[in-house]
């Protein structure tokens, strides 16, 4: 990035730009400031309460996804693979996102736990839940790093300001209405920020499809530039699995990314759940993954279009420069796939415009660093400190310590920022971690849940085994013994984890004791009464258009006519 900053690509904002960007970090902190004088106790810095309205707490849980890496990360995703990566919303999230909301959610909230590594403590004791909260937290401080690393690359372009400066700003305004009202000021900061996001990226593509002459010219140059016609088809996605095979590839989407990484990421990161978890009733919480399913599966025309017309119209990002990048070197331009999204600003935005598109990428940035820094700091008071190093404390000094750990989450992510920077597409190193973060953790968890002979100590060795053998995949691409270009190492990785962790459980519990069936209720299917797993149809959740199982079938169905259209 900081090479189009030296070859003189700024962004040409002008007062109106700077003016509308003013406006809107006013009205971030001052939505963290008003959260603040609803914050009395943990629970409230930690879940708002358990106090808020489906639609809210849905809409929250899509914009906590739509960090930088998603925008950012998914239009360098459009310019370099093109439709397979709609593969991403379509096959690696809403069936699991519906999943969460129909089996898993009455779970959560119904046992009342207050974060997923605290779900574990219960079903399979101190060390899961200990290795379950550490290995989130590292994840929490990776992801936000990236996330505020590209949030930089904004600042440096639009600004010119070194990346470092940016780091550091952009962390302390993320850090602000974060600490200051906790949950509540991320998930009202969200909503806001999901609106200012579609209005910055709808404008965007529409403008963006009107000069390659519409879907009929945007196909007719693709299908003419380098990676070809198979970028128009969203199957069988070779270039983006990194297989020659079509059989490999179409399982290796499937079974890789939509059951172990999709799954993996949306059913047991806390991130997501978090949300969910704040809503005011059982049918609220359930409902709040499906009502994010709505606008997730329309996401792609408005992030990965926009991604594909740079790629056929950003003279950095075209011809001879696209050949050398889907080759894996340096393009001459200094321009790398990463630039896609601001480089297509750049060249179709007037003034005033530009400013609101800004915004929204700049929104997108702190929705997904403030979902983190408000997961991380959930996990670590409630599931590290409170647990086994302060017990017994009063509420309020959990409640100061909570404040105090997002600010030092901050300093970390400003370290890990520098991690992220070395990636030439930030989702393969999302994914990467994902694989050995997420696909682990579902596997015990899905074990578990449906299978009540599973032990504790299969708990955190399936977790610990399997999150060894995605790294070990990783250090096996990397040093060429394997060759899984694009993201193949992370859907191997995945897969991998997810195999050797549920092996490894099933054996293992076959050599210890179980816990006794009567400490399972709430915590594994079976042993669960219906009653508990359903929810009030009366009030507030009363009305068919309330269901969550009629909401997810009219989704899975519009999902499935979307994938045989594309």
């Amino acid at each position: 990035m900081h090479v189009l900053a030296q070859a003189d690509l700024r962004l040409d904002a002008n007062a109106v730009d700077y003016l509308l960007l003013a406006f809107y970090f006013v009205l971030v902190l001052g939505i963290g400031y008003l959260a603040r004088r609803q914050v009395s106790t943990s629970l409230d810095f930690f879940l708002s309460g358990r106090s808020l309205p489906a639609w809210v707490t849905g809409l929250a849980f899509i914009a906590a996804n739509l960090g930088a890496i998603e925008v950012m990360g998914m239009s360098a995703n459009g310019a370099q693979y093109g439709m397979p990566t709609a593969h991403y919303f379509w096959i690696g999230a809403v069936p699991a996102m519906l999943f969460l909301g129909i089996v898993m959610m009455p779970f959560y909230y119904g046992s009342k736990v207050r974060s997923v590594p605290e779900f574990m403590l219960r079903r399979f004791g101190k060390p899961a839940h200990l290795v379950n909260g550490i290995s989130f937290a590292s994840a929490q401080i990776l992801i936000a790093g990236a996330n505020l690393f590209l949030l930089a690359s904004v600042v440096n372009l639009l600004l010119g300001w070194p990346i470092w400066v940016s780091v550091i700003l952009a962390a302390v305004i993320v850090l602000a209405y974060t600490a200051l009202g906790g949950l509540s000021a991320a998930i009202y900061n969200e909503v806001l920020q999901f609106f200012v996001i579609v209005a910055a990226l709808l404008p965007l593509t529409i403008v963006g499809l009107y000069k390659v002459g519409g879907w009929e010219g945007l196909v007719d140059k693709v299908t003419a530039g380098p990676g070809g016609a198979e970028q128009l088809s969203s199957w069988t996605g070779n270039q983006l699995t990194g297989f020659g095979s079509n059989f490999l590839s179409v399982l290796g989407l499937v079974f890789g990314l939509g059951f172990v990484l999709s799954f993996g990421y949306w059913t047991t990161n806390f991130v997501e759940v978090q949300r969910a978890m704040a809503s005011k009733s059982m049918s609220a919480a359930r409902r709040t993954p499906i009502i994010g399913a709505f606008p997730k599966m329309l996401m792609p025309f408005i992030v990965i279009i926009p991604g594909m017309i740079a790629g056929v119209t950003v003279t950095e990002l075209m011809g001879e420069n696209k050949e050398a990048l889907l080759a894996g070197d340096a393009a001459g331009s200094g321009a790398d796939f990463n630039d896609a999204l601001l480089l297509l600003m750049r060249d179709l935005l007037p003034n005033g415009m530009l400013g609101i598109a800004l915004a929204g990428l700049l929104a997108s940035f702190m929705a997904g660093m403030a979902a983190n820094l408000s997961s991380f700091n959930t996990v670590f008071t409630y599931d590290i400190w409170q647990a086994y190093l302060k017990k017994g404390r009063p509420d309020g000094y959990y409640l100061r310590i909570g404040r105090v750990v997002t600010a030092c989450a901050t300093v970390l992510a400003i370290g890990t920022a520098f991690i992220a920077s070395t990636y030439a597409n930030l989702m393969d190193y999302l994914q990467q971690l994902f694989s050995f973060f997420n696909a682990p953790l579902f596997a015990t968890f899905i074990l578990g849940m449906f299978w009540k002979r599973m032990t504790p100590t299969a708990g955190w060795l399936g977790l610990v085994t399997g999150t060894a053998s995605a790294i070990s995949v990783f250090i096996l691409a990397e040093t060429g013994v394997w060759d899984l270009p694009g993201q193949g190492a992370a859907f191997v990785g995945a897969g991998a984890a997810f195999v050797v962790d549920i092996v490894v459980s099933v054996v293992v519990s076959y050599l210890t004791a179980p816990k006794p069936v009567a400490q399972l209720a709430g915590l594994v299917y079976s042993e669960t009464p219906k009653a508990t797993r359903t929810h009030s149809t009366t009030g507030d959740d009363a009305g068919w258009y309330r269901n969550p199982g009629l909401l997810a079938g009219i989704v899975l169905v519009i999902t499935i006519v979307l994938n045989i259209i594309f």
